[in-house]
């Protein structure tokens, strides 16, 4: 594209890119703190960098402005704004980043079953861990042989980049004792960042590069999930950028951890599945079921609620299949098999976590958990209370709150009016999409019961390895349920007469607003950190 045409496209898009700015400002100054009023250098420095960055998205965009050429604008923005959350987030600020860390460094020298070793380290000092009140790194005691350098980046958890010397420090190949490092997740979920881990250790690089290309190739690859999605999807497609852009999910992509892999997974299958069941009569076969299957599988062994993804087969049209009917057995034969292998996955992760500072809480006891709810009918209906009113509530309001090492508190920050225009944007743009998309009845009652299936998975998953025994401290997070908000478009939306008239433009609007919040996240870490 020539000048002249970059300027065309600029000025044709004026309102758009006006709106954007105008809200990255109010928005962004209902994140600001006595600390940066004070000194507003950098927040400035930063507002400058994401109004032009978003800009720039924008333009790009409309010179891309068709659903064929959707993928390739998800792929940009995810990148333009994840590289910046890559670098401003503070030292293994993310949830777990520091046992992500260690996991990814094992990975990166080709190990792939972590092999964990030497006695026990005791209640006491692992119960410390827990807290936040020492670093996760010794030098003896049980857990996973790794080096130095990882000691380097853990005790320096919450600080920015300014505040440590690791920028300018080579990295230390001295042997440690890393005492967790989330032995029970498959290799390939730490692939991508053990891949930008191992480029800053061939470059020779400074400690903070293993750190930073760890994230940043762990973004590239939810950018490729994500572009993947969006490209395969016959319908949906905004919504389904909306969900995979929302803050938290660029958070969790643009650090170690591997529920970058999960949200990415979980989007493709989803795509995977609006596009079978929008084929063409007698146009699949046994190949495609295969292919979802597998993508189920290795999605699920990541997380294995989501193993419940691989029920989406019975939802499809059999008229969709060359075979008709006759596609039944291959269903059940692969539901069958993903079954089993979930459940062989179980039996060697649920060992593998007790190989981590979890297993030595004070208040961890599985066993004793099951056997309180067996005992106590009433538990569990106070259980399902919880799950369904003080959970949802703050699992919506932890799309936009994120872990501070720093304060030592998860999920602190209060945005209320980022949240609740966040939280706004995706009612609409989840329940009243006014580009409508028609499933029948027994697709949508499907959907909503793998929905809760996942969901209701989780919660008692938590409730048996992180609350107290007899207690509803389940820990949950939004992170955990990120794919499942692109599932209610499919379960049901609501017309609303007055977005019928932005029918046309609705998703020039959605790209905006969806620039606009990463581009408050971006501002939002200024604030609090710098």
């Amino acid at each position: 594209m020539s000048l002249n045409e970059f300027k065309d496209v600029l000025i044709s898009s004026k309102k758009y890119w006006l709106i954007y700015l105008v809200l990255i400002i109010v928005l962004g100054l209902s994140t600001i703190t006595y600390r940066s009023v004070l000194d507003p250098t950098y927040e400035i420095y930063i507002f400058l960098i994401v109004a032009v960055l978003g800009i720039l998205c924008i333009v790009y965009y409309f010179m891309h402005n068709s659903d064929k050429e959707l993928y390739k604008v998800a792929f940009v923005i995810i990148l333009c704004f994840g590289i910046c959350a890559s670098f401003i987030v503070p030292i293994c600020d993310v949830s777990d980043e520091t046992e992500h860390l260690a996991r990814v460094e094992l990975t990166s020298r080709g190990i792939i079953i972590p092999h964990w070793t030497g006695e026990d380290l005791g209640v006491d000092r692992a119960y410390n861990v827990s807290v936040g009140h020492k670093p996760v790194v010794y030098n003896k005691g049980a857990g996973f042989v790794s080096i130095e350098a990882l000691n380097d980046l853990t005790v320096s958890l919450g600080r920015t980049v300014f505040h440590t010397p690791y920028d300018s420090i080579k990295i230390d190949y001295t042997p440690t004792i890393i005492v967790s490092a989330f032995e029970q997740n498959p290799f390939y979920g730490y692939l991508p960042q053990a891949i930008g881990m191992d480029i800053a250790k061939l470059l020779d690089l400074n400690v903070i590069w293993m750190l930073w290309l760890g994230r940043i190739f762990n973004l590239i690859f939810y950018a490729g999930l994500i572009s993947l999605a969006i490209r395969r999807t016959p319908v949906l497609k905004m919504p389904i950028l909306a969900v995979s852009c929302i803050p938290i999910s660029i958070y969790q992509a643009a650090s170690l951890s591997i529920d970058s892999m999960i949200i990415g997974l979980a989007i493709l299958a989803i795509a995977y599945f609006l596009s079978l069941y929008k084929a063409e009569k007698n146009s699949l076969g046994v190949k495609e079921v295969v292919v979802f299957s597998a993508l189920c599988l290795i999605l699920g062994l990541c997380k294995l609620p989501y193993l419940a993804f691989i029920f989406f087969l019975l939802l499809i049209p059999f008229d969709n299949f060359e075979k008709g009917k006759k596609i039944i057995p291959y269903m059940i034969l692969c539901i069958a098999l993903v079954g089993i292998m979930g459940v062989m996955w179980s039996r060697y992760s649920e060992p593998a976590l007790m190989h981590s500072w979890r297993s030595r809480l004070r208040y961890l006891d599985p066993t004793g958990q099951m056997n309180y709810v067996l005992s106590h009918p009433g538990f569990i209906g106070n259980f399902f209370a919880q799950i369904f009113t003080y959970n949802i509530a703050k699992i919506l309001y932890g799309m936009f709150n994120f872990f501070g090492a720093a304060q030592r508190v998860h999920y602190a920050d209060s945005y209320h009016l980022v949240v609740a225009t966040l939280l706004l944007f995706l009612a609409v743009m989840l329940l009243a999409y006014p580009k409508k998309v028609k499933f029948d009845k027994k697709t949508r009652l499907g959907t909503l019961l793998i929905v809760l299936m996942i969901y209701v998975g989780t919660c008692f998953i938590q409730l048996l390895t992180w609350a107290s025994v007899g207690k509803l401290n389940l820990g949950l997070s939004a992170r955990y349920f990120v794919p499942l908000f692109a599932l209610f478009p499919v379960i049901g939306t609501f017309r609303i007469g007055r977005l019928e008239r932005f029918k046309d433009n609705i998703d020039k609007y959605a790209m905006v607003f969806i620039i606009a919040f990463m581009a408050v996240m971006i501002l939002s870490f200024a604030t609090k950190y710098y």
